[in-house]
């Protein structure tokens, strides 16, 4: 394999050994002197300003099977990809307007408390463990075995060491330094994973004379048809654009709005006006990936088709092996280190806090907050195990990108129902959401197993049926809302007060809530961003 072969250079081994020791340092230096209660360890003491929460929400996404998998996505169909970006600035600012200002007011530290809070204890037992599921199998193990995977293309470094070196460090700033260490690293991060992708992009782009291109229009000679078009009429990802707008809300809300791993950093907003504004300033970020991580891809097309064939995968590899001088080669590949820890770091601690809060804490509710953190620790842990070990199956994927989007197209659909119907429909009740989510999970669960395939080599659904994993996810929404309405409307109405402040007495409200007075105002912010995403979705049609 392309890289196997390759030793470090003591100068990249030098900087990404420093990185490792650095963060780890900064991770536990950053809560020395704070008590950690739980509401610090899980919250980080909800000390968090706009900047930082939006920081930490971009950094907790962007993940090393993003900068590999986007790369490799680009190679193949192009710029199309880059919606699972900038889709998610539509659902941020969902989260910014819509879910932010329930979360925040009613002061909850999990999203299952906001489920039990809306419908009962039941979803929110089903929601933590469906959640916990989530953060194993996607965002832990998942992450893992592509960060090992590309350091083995890099320096030849076993699978398995590379796990389970990058695990211990994660986990040890996460389990010692709870949600205010995962924020303060996150943020650092974020500057050195964006600082690698610039980087990787402008050499990229630096290299194309070489093969003769010196404009706009011998590029787009070079590339392959509908490569730079953000909407396809078909392609063979299955990402044709009316799958992209009916199937990634549904992932979307799921994962930005509901997702307690996303979400963890709302919760720890400062103000409301923090948490509020804090997505948006996310949204605005999540629009660069298409152009740093999704277009390098293009041009590894362009440079190294020869080079990496049919292996998409080894874009980013290629790319950086060969256009990167050393040093900067290690600087990169501690960007790559910082993208995998963030995101495991996030879910590690969210796991935690589910854990603690939503299944120990609901059979002893009188746990003091040092029992709690210390079965927090200790859950974080044993997830981090059970991941490690998950992580080594990586190798039955043929593109990990895609399989964690298959994943939560199954996943997603009931946990968007609840939540979606649950703030903008009052007659919902606690029947229709427990029985959604377990129905809901249930076909999930088989349905994925069917396409995946575990058995056999025919995707079904996909191949067989002819339909593409987002369009599975919107016809599961629609099966699970039908559902949720007809099982809500034959049981009881829930009691006004108990669902008061937990939903919207009209979808308007959610823009009708006073006279904007200041260019701050979030909803001026994002109508701002909104147009933005218009005008780009317009230049890249």
């Amino acid at each position: 394999m392309f890289g196997s072969e390759l030793a470090i250079p003591v100068l990249d081994l030098i900087i990404i050994v420093s990185y490792l020791l650095g963060i780890l340092v900064i991770g536990i230096l950053s809560v020395r002197k704070m008590k950690l209660t739980s509401q610090g360890y899980f919250l980080a003491g909800r000390s968090l300003r706009w900047g930082m929460v939006g920081a930490a929400l971009f950094a907790s996404n962007i993940s090393t099977i993003h900068l590999v998998g986007l790369a490799a996505s680009g190679y193949n169909e192009g710029l199309v990809w880059g919606n699972f970006e900038w889709m998610a600035t539509f659902t941020l600012i969902l989260l910014g307007l819509v879910f932010a200002p329930f979360y925040f007011k009613s002061r909850i530290s999990t999203l299952p408390e906001f489920l039990e809070r809306r419908y009962g204890p039941g979803s929110r037992m089903v929601l933590a463990f469906m959640a916990i599921v989530a953060a194993l199998f996607i965002h832990i193990g998942m992450s893992l075995y592509a960060g090992a995977a590309v350091f083995k293309q890099f320096f030849g470094i076993d699978v398995v060491t590379s796990i389970f070196i990058i695990s211990v460090v994660t986990a040890i700033y996460t389990v010692l330094g709870g949600l205010k260490a995962v924020v303060v690293t996150e943020t650092i991060q974020t500057g050195i994973l964006v600082l690698g992708a610039v980087a990787v992009t402008l050499f990229a782009i630096f290299a194309l004379p070489d093969q003769g291109i010196h404009n706009l229009s011998q590029f787009k000679a070079a590339v392959k048809p509908d490569q730079l078009s953000m909407l396809q009429a078909e392609n063979s990802a299955g990402l044709a654009w009316y799958a992209v707008f009916l199937g990634y809300p549904i992932l979307g809300i799921w994962y930005w709005c509901s997702d307690q791993t996303i979400v963890q950093r709302v919760l720890g907003a400062k103000t409301q006006r923090d948490a509020q504004i804090g997505p948006l300033f996310a949204g605005l970020l999540k629009i660069f990936p298409v152009f740093i991580m999704v277009f390098p891809g293009v041009i590894g097309y362009v440079l190294f088709k020869d080079v990496i064939g049919a292996d998409s995968n080894q874009t980013l590899p290629v790319l950086i092996n060969q256009l990167i001088p050393t040093g900067l080669k290690g600087l990169i590949s501690a960007g790559l280190l910082a993208a995998l820890m963030s995101t495991i770091a996030a879910a590690l601690n969210s796991s935690a806090t589910l854990v603690a809060v939503d299944i120990v804490k609901r059979f002893k509710p009188k746990i003091s907050d040092e029992k709690q953190v210390q079965i927090g620790r200790i859950s974080a842990v044993v997830v981090m195990i059970l991941a490690m070990a998950w992580s080594t199956q990586g190798g039955r994927y043929s593109s990990i990108f895609e399989a964690i989007n298959a994943i939560a197209a199954h996943l997603a659909p009931p946990i968007t129902t609840v939540f979606l119907w649950g703030v903008f429909w009052r007659r919902g009740t606690k029947q229709a959401a427990l029985t959604t989510l377990i129905f809901g999970f249930m076909l999930g669960a088989i349905s994925f197993l069917v396409d995946l395939p575990v058995i056999g080599d025919v995707k079904v659904i996909t191949d067989g049926w002819g339909i593409p994993f987002m369009m599975q996810a919107w016809w599961m929404f629609c099966l699970c809302s039908l559902l949720f309405i007809i099982v809500s409307l034959m049981t009881p109405e829930p009691d006004p007060k108990s669902i008061q402040g937990l939903t919207w007495d009209k979808p308007i409200r959610v823009l009708a809530q006073g006279k904007i007075k200041k260019i701050g105002d979030p909803r001026l912010l994002a109508g701002f961003l909104l147009a933005i995403m218009i005008v780009l979705y317009y230049l890249l049609r």
